[in-house]
């Protein structure tokens, strides 16, 4: 894991970003540009042409799955391990996801011609983005499988474990509404949902604010699926990045 102790301006914030070579920092790290993403911000939309990535630092940013109609439901999400906007590096110039910040923060944003400059030199950087790709499409794979067949409780549980891993608190600040959207849920539902956690005791939630009380007892309650995602990362990352 990244040290916390790390400058706000310091891009080894992001864990794909600390684990480069040298010479790899060296090219990449002077174009870097540190942002600052408020909750909601939309760093692209389904079918805009991409032209940065972005390095979580303290953000946390979902990619949303949008129907014709507006509805949405969450497909993956990206924090301080990971990168936003694989298509850049993977040979597609738009991405058919939204992405919207779930979690206000700062992130490292990179122009799209210099990424793909040190991707395309088949190097370090080029085999951790195609091992990252990979852990994040088995993230989407599942998540796909737990929208159809587990329980909102459920669902509600492994967003929350996945949220937490991305952050360095326990306090996530999301509305039930949002979550209902992330999850392509009617907001009844997670109330519903969040109710029964409160009362077990596992969290608190009040005025938009969610307090993790409980972690071990999210854990027994969540499905199958949290343990598929975070497995793949510890088996397809560096040790020093898997969550």
């Amino acid at each position: 894991m990244v040290s916390t102790a790390l400058d706000q301006n310091d891009p080894r914030q992001n864990h794909l970003l600390a684990v480069l070579p040298q010479d790899v920092c060296s090219d990449i790290f002077p174009h870097l540009e540190l942002v600052t993403l408020n909750l909601g911000d939309v760093l692209y939309e389904s079918g805009d042409q991409l032209n940065f990535v972005y390095f979580p630092a303290t953000a946390i940013v979902s990619q949303l799955s949008v129907m014709e109609n507006g509805s949405s439901a969450e497909i993956a999400v990206v924090g301080f391990e990971g990168v936003v906007g694989i298509a850049l590096f993977m040979g597609g110039v738009t991405m058919p996801s939204r992405a919207v910040v779930q979690s206000a923060g700062t992130a490292f944003r990179l122009n799209g011609a210099i990424l793909k400059q040190e991707f395309n030199r088949s190097g370090s950087f080029q085999h951790l983005l195609l091992r990252y790709t990979m852990a994040f499409l088995a993230q989407m794979a599942q998540t796909a499988i737990c929208n159809r067949h587990h329980t909102i409780d459920q669902q509600l549980c492994r967003w929350l474990l996945l949220s937490l891993d991305r952050l360095r608190t326990n306090e996530l600040c999301m509305t039930q509404e949002l979550i209902a959207n992330m999850l392509g849920v009617r907001r009844e539902g997670v109330t519903e949902a969040a109710g029964k956690l409160q009362s077990a005791g596992l969290i608190d939630y009040k005025r938009g604010r969610i307090t993790v009380l409980d972690r071990p007892g999210l854990e027994a309650r969540v499905c199958e699926c949290y343990e598929v995602v975070r497995a793949e990362f510890v088996r397809l990352l560096p040790d020093e990045i898997a969550l």
